[in-house]
C-alpha cells in the first residue's frame, strides 16, 4: 500500500520592494486623509478648545455653535443653497450624460469633435473657467442693459442688476466640472453594452422606449447612479469655477473659505466636519443604492 504524499506549502516570502512600496503607499493614504481626521477630531473639542493640539476637552459645544450661526455669516442659508444647487446640477448630469451616452452609439458627423469640446473643460484651470463665465455675463448684462435703453425701457435698464445667480452662471459653471466626468463614465459603459438585449426586446415587440426604460435603465442603473454621486459631491465642493460666477449669493464652500481668514474657533473645523460628512452620506448611500440594483438584477436573471 502506497503511503499517502504529503504536501508541504511553502510561503513564498515577499521581496524588500514590497515593503518600502507598502510603506510609501500608507504615508500618501496618511497624507490624504490625514488632515481630514485631524479636523473631524479638533472640531470635538470643549468649549476651551483651540485651533490645534492638544485637545482641551470632549464634547460636541461647537456644533451647537454652529447650528446658532457663525457670526453675520448665514451659514445655514448658504448650505441649503449649495444643497439646492448640487440636487439641480446631479440631475442635468444625469440626463446629458445618459443622452449623450446614447447619441454617441452611433458614429455621426462631428462626433471627435463634439467628444473633445465637452471634455476640454478638464484639462482648463478652473479659475479660467469661472472668469470666462463671469465675463460673459458681464457682457450680457451690457448689451441687455444697452438694448433696454435703445427700445425706450430706460427704467428697466436703471433697476437691472445682472443675469449672474445660482441657476444660471454658477450651474454653468458647475456643469462645466461634471459634466466631462458623467460623460465619460456613460461612454465606457455604452462601449461594452451588449445591443443583443435590444434586439431581443424589440423581437418582442419592445417599443423604443419601454426597450430603454426595461431593459436598457436596468442595466446601466449603477453607472447612473455613479454618475449622479460625481455630479453631487463634485457640485457640493466646488470653490474655483464658483468664485467668479456665483453671482451675490455664496455657497457652502465659499462661506467657508471666507471663514478661514476671520473665525479663530474650532467652529469651522464643526462645519469642516458636518460638510465632509454630508459628502460620505452621499458616497455610501450610492453604493449601497448600486448593490441594491446589482443584487434585483441578479435575482430577476435566476428566475
Amino acid at each position: 500500500m502506497q503511503a499517502p504524499s504529503i504536501k508541504i506549502k511553502h510561503r513564498e516570502r515577499r521581496p524588500a520592494s514590497f515593503y518600502w512600496l507598502a510603506l510609501v503607499f500608507g504615508l500618501f493614504v496618511l497624507f490624504l486623509y490625514g488632515p481630514v481626521i485631524t479636523i473631524f477630531i479638533l472640531s470635538f473639542q470643549g468649549p476651551e478648545g483651540g485651533l490645534t493640539f492638544p485637545m482641551r476637552g470632549v464634547s460636541l459645544h461647537w456644533f451647537a455653535v454652529l447650528r446658532d450661526g457663525v457670526g453675520d455669516v448665514d451659514i445655514w442659508g448658504a448650505f441649503g443653497r449649495s444643497v439646492k444647487l448640487a440636487l439641480v446640477v446631479t440631475l442635468l448630469t444625469v440626463l446629458f450624460s445618459v443622452a449623450a451616452g446614447l447619441a454617441f452609439r452611433r458614429r455621426f458627423k462631428g462626433d471627435t469633435a463634439v467628444f473633445y469640446v465637452s471634455v476640454a473643460s478638464l484639462i482648463m484651470p478652473s479659475i479660467i473657467v469661472s472668469l470666462g463665465i463671469g465675463l460673459t455675463f458681464r457682457l450680457l448684462d451690457n448689451g441687455v442693459k444697452y438694448l433696454a435703453s435703445a427700445w425706450g425701457f430706460q427704467s428697466f435698464a436703471d433697476n437691472y442688476t445682472t443675469s449672474m445667480g445660482l441657476y444660471t452662471s454658477a450651474l454653468g459653471a458647475h456643469l462645466t466640472w461634471t459634466l466631462p466626468f458623467g460623460l465619460l463614465v456613460m461612454f465606457a459603459v455604452f462601449n461594452r453594452f451588449n445591443p443583443a438585449y435590444e434586439e431581443a426586446a424589440r423581437d418582442l415587440g419592445a417599443t423604443p422606449w419601454q426597450s430603454f426604460r426595461n431593459v436598457v435603465l436596468p442595466i446601466i442603473g449603477p453607472s447612473v447612479i455613479g454618475v449622479g454621486m460625481f455630479g453631487f459631491t463634485l457640485s457640493w465642493d466646488e470653490i474655483a469655477r464658483s468664485s467668479q460666477a456665483i453671482g451675490d449669493q455664496n455657497t457652502l464652500p465659499l462661506e467657508l473659505q471666507g471663514l478661514t481668514t476671520s473665525v479663530t474657533t474650532p467652529v469651522i473645523y464643526a462645519l469642516g466636519t458636518m460638510t465632509t460628512a454630508l459628502s460620505l452620506t452621499v458616497i455610501v448611500a450610492s453604493l449601497l443604492a448600486v448593490k441594491w440594483l446589482t443584487a434585483r438584477r441578479a435575482r430577476a436573471a435566476a428566475r
